[in-house]
């Protein structure tokens, strides 16, 4: 039996807390403050004090969720609690939404395409919503080929459902029988071909994981072929551009070679042309005295034609 004190502790440390308070951050707190307790005592305390509500019939209770305690008020009050804070609620949850949140909560860890073989639709964009309301979080990578990330549910997610833990989530089997047995308000077509679908993969691990692991290898392959062809692109471009760079410069080498020759020849017709040029000189040189000859002949001529004229002269004379 715990003393009224440590039950006045514990149920002020539960009220004046932001959020749950586990029984170990009580007990530590508690222990700081000079008191020993145990866990157990702890535990007793709240039972203690729940016991008392009950029979105050208190409009509140102590839950236990996510691990810790927490003051709430009681399911018949929620209606009116809902009125109270209805301009602060947040957006509720689309149908598609609470579908891939059920799915998720019941096979966790899953990957996203697993997710998408239960629902039948892609769910990128839903997944992304739960992930920014952190009610699921990324638990890791199967070991599956690709190593595909792995989902689950968060703290945040039980204390919005009221859950201390993920067994306290309703049993499929129990789920069955209520939806075979009862009709219930809300239910719809949809709701039970998906619940469906869940049992039945749970039921079946075996052929989902296979089909699954047939995708994630289907996907690995054409990966690996796309990769290969693009190396084999890049290796082919790579080998055009070498063979444009060999082609450039074997033009540069017979371009060069052709200017050489071109010199060559041209240096070869200059040394033939040097003895042309002093005979067409030297031709230009007797035509010269050639003609410096004709002009001492003709001057002789005259000599002579001016010498018969002296001689008539004389002639006459006489």
């Amino acid at each position: 039996m715990v003393s009224t004190e440590l039950r006045n502790i514990v149920e002020s440390m539960i009220f004046a807390s932001e959020e749950e308070i586990t029984p170990r951050q009580i007990k530590e707190i508690i222990d700081k403050g000079g008191l020993r307790i145990s866990i157990a005592e702890v535990e007793e305390s709240v039972s203690s004090l729940n016991d008392e509500y009950r029979s105050g019939n208190k409009p509140f209770e102590i839950l236990k969720i996510a691990g810790g305690f927490s003051f709430a008020t009681k399911k018949e009050y929620g209606r009116f609690i809902g009125k109270l804070f209805e301009d602060k609620q947040k957006k509720k949850l689309s149908q598609s939404a609470l579908e891939t949140l059920s799915i998720i909560a019941y096979k966790q860890p899953i990957t996203r395409s697993e997710i998408e073989f239960i629902r039948g639709v892609n769910v990128d964009y839903i997944v992304n919503s739960l992930l920014e309301r952190d009610l699921i979080t990324i638990t890791g990578r199967s070991e599956t080929p690709g190593r595909p990330i792995l989902y689950g549910s968060t703290k945040t997610f039980l204390k919005v459902l009221g859950l201390n833990s993920l067994e306290d989530l309703p049993k499929l089997k129990e789920i069955n029988e209520i939806l075979k047995n009862e009709e219930i308000e809300g239910i719809t077509e949809a709701d039970i071909e998906l619940f469906n679908s869940v049992n039945s993969s749970e039921n079946n691990p075996v052929s989902e994981t296979s089909h699954q692991l047939e995708l994630l290898t289907n996907e690995n392959i054409q990966e690996e072929e796309n990769a290969d062809n693009t190396d084999y692109n890049e290796t082919e471009s790579s080998e055009n551009e070498d063979d444009e760079i060999i082609n450039e410069d074997l033009s540069e080498v017979v371009l060069t070679e052709n200017m050489e020759d071109n010199k060559s020849e041209s240096a070869e017709s200059e040394n033939e042309n040097p003895d042309d040029d002093f005979n067409y000189d030297n031709g230009e040189d007797d035509n010269g005295e050639d003609d410096n000859d004709e002009d001492d002949n003709d001057e002789d001529d005259n000599d002579e034609d001016d010498n018969d004229e002296d001689d008539n002269d004389e002639d006459d004379n006489e």
